[in-house]
């Protein structure tokens, strides 16, 4: 039986589990101005394109001859989703393309390319799996470094920025009105995504990770009003099944991505239920529940 002393000092679970934290801190962050933006498949989207970002890493690392052959993997994914985030914000602009096209484009061609450049980099479609549903025997050093660096762009970012942020996401056309930078926003936000694509990939992997974005800002829309009080009930409930599904793979030998969604999703539908027996949160001071974010916003366009 492992214990959590083992768990604690073997570096093969300190540094999941570090990640995790950081994983739990920065996915509900950028998924609670997604759900603003109804753009909550933007991660899964950006997930695919970060696929062909590892296999091209992984191709010049076998034309570099690196060791391991996957060095370049993580770097090629973080440039790969960067691109991709800006591409979707150019397309949707330029060509007048609606943003479900434009993921959909971004789904099937991420994983395309993903198949196709690995097979020429001399590996398999297998090599890619720890990569769609997170492996912790994968997980180095330089791995934590890039998800310390990456975490703290990515929550300076999300929450010294989140008036301006929240303003632009809550009301797009208003926040056009009032002359602020819609454009940038959009596209930084979806930087951010990607960033935190690129952070999740090695513990809940592409395939995983925009669950995380999402389904615990939905669980905290169940129980709490308010932008930043749901910003910060979903990411308790992150950093929770992050860590959780963590140690649940440690004794039981199951992919560590599934378990952590599948807790998320496990409690999202505890809020539901909880919501359902309680008086619901908003109805006190609005008289209907609704989203936190979007109450919080109407608040204020009342002031």
């Amino acid at each position: 039986m492992i214990s959590p002393l083992d768990i604690l000092t073997s570096d093969l679970m300190r540094y999941p589990l570090i990640i995790a934290v950081l994983i739990g801190l920065t996915a509900p962050v950028v998924g609670t101005y997604l759900v603003q933006k109804r753009l909550s498949l933007l991660g899964d989207g950006l997930g695919h394109v970060a696929l062909t970002g590892v296999a091209v890493g992984w191709l010049v690392g076998a034309w570099t001859t690196a060791s391991p052959a996957d060095l370049l993997a993580i770097p090629g994914a973080l440039a790969a989703s960067v691109i991709g985030a800006v591409a979707i914000e150019y397309v949707r602009e330029v060509s007048h393309t609606s943003r479900d096209v434009a993921l959909a484009i971004m789904f099937y061609g991420g994983i395309a390319g993903g198949v196709v450049i690995i097979q020429l980099a001399g590996g398999t479609s297998q090599n890619l799996m720890g990569y769609l549903f997170g492996s912790l025997s994968t997980v180095t050093a330089p791995d934590l470094v890039i998800a310390v660096v990456l975490a703290v762009v990515v929550l300076g970012t999300g929450i010294g920025l989140s008036s301006l942020l929240s303003a632009v996401t809550g009301d797009e056309e208003f926040a056009r009105a009032s002359g602020l930078p819609v454009r940038a926003v959009n596209v930084l936000i979806a930087v951010m995504a990607a960033l935190t694509v690129t952070l999740s990939m090695r513990i809940v992997g592409a395939l995983m990770v925009s669950a995380l974005m999402i389904v615990p800002v939905a669980a905290a829309q169940q129980l709490v009003v308010g932008f930043v009080r749901t910003m910060r009930t979903a990411m308790v409930i992150a950093v929770v099944c992050a860590l959780g599904g963590l140690l649940i793979t440690v004794y039981v030998d199951l992919p560590p991505g599934g378990v952590i969604v599948l807790l998320s999703i496990a409690v999202y539908v505890l809020a539901m239920l909880a919501r359902a027996v309680l008086p619901s949160p908003g109805s006190a001071a609005t008289g209907e529940g609704g989203p936190g974010p979007v109450v919080e916003r109407d608040a204020a366009r009342s002031r």
